[in-house]
């Protein structure tokens, strides 16, 4: 199934986040892609396929953004990464919707994957690929797709569950295109649900 996002003009709603991350951008408080607190989805409805991307700051899932080396830390990844495993629970979809995974890709550094500016296919992490990025902001982005049988069940989408699970996450930025068109939302632990 083609990757619906890539074919949707997301570039022309108003909460557009740049992706680029800036080497220079090391406050943080600074405005940009990367805010602790400010996660940003992404929601389409295209018929019965669903799919849903999710890009946070580590902060906001487990904590911390450095690569795990202590047990605690590792089992905090682990217990984050299990949860994004289970996006009909995470996402809390409707029963009614009869929502399944057809596809699901999480990647983060955290979860040993190579930050994407490592291009040194033949470098060992333990080398320098892991450490000379430790200073990066680490994000994690989840990617899910879904076959809905029935998705006018789905006429909203009910984020408390993320909210929940996740408590340092205060605001997620999300850009939904559905039955309706296309619209740019804010989603608080308060106003947790945005209508397709």
């Amino acid at each position: 199934m083609r990757r619906l996002l890539l074919a949707l003009p997301f570039a022309l709603l108003p909460l557009a986040v740049a992706h680029a991350h800036d080497d220079h951008d090391h406050e943080h408080g600074s405005l940009g892609a990367h805010e602790h607190g400010v996660g940003r989805l992404n929601a389409v409805l295209d018929g019965q396929a669903l799919e849903l991307e999710l890009d946070s700051p580590a902060m906001n899932l487990v904590g911390f953004e450095h690569l795990a080396t202590t047990p605690a830390d590792k089992a905090k990844v682990a217990v984050a990464r299990k949860q994004l495993e289970n996006p009909v629970a995470l996402f809390n979809l409707p029963k009614a919707a009869g929502c399944v995974v057809s596809t699901q890709e999480l990647n983060s550094p955290l979860f040993g994957d190579k930050p994407e500016a490592d291009h040194d296919d033949d470098d060992d992490d333990a080398k320098d690929g892991a450490h000379e990025h430790h200073h990066d902001h680490s994000e994690i982005h989840a990617h899910y797709q879904f076959t809905c049988a029935t998705p006018t069940a789905l006429s909203n989408l009910d984020l408390t569950q993320v909210f929940k699970t996740f408590p340092a996450t205060q605001k997620i930025q999300v850009q939904l295109i559905g039955p309706s068109g296309q619209q740019g939302v804010e989603a608080t632990a308060s106003a947790a649900t945005v209508k397709f």
